[in-house]
């Protein structure tokens, strides 16, 4: 699932997201999310976070749980 629903992505979803610096490279970083930072209902290149350990970018993809 993408990240461009802020709907999609809540607090203490593990998720996939670009930092600032990795933009050109599309390196992913992986984290839980504390904080949305986004707030309009979509955004094109994707809902910005700040995760639990304090980098902040945008969500590339949301790690459903296995079930």
């Amino acid at each position: 699932m993408n990240g461009q629903n802020r709907k999609d992505v809540v607090p203490g979803r593990e998720v996939n997201i670009v930092l600032k610096q990795d933009q050109r490279s599309g390196k992913l970083t992986r984290g839980i999310v504390k904080d949305l930072l986004t707030n309009s209902p979509t955004h094109p290149h994707g809902i910005k976070v700040r995760l639990t350990d304090g980098q902040v970018g945008r969500v590339k993809e949301i790690i459903m749980p296995s079930s």
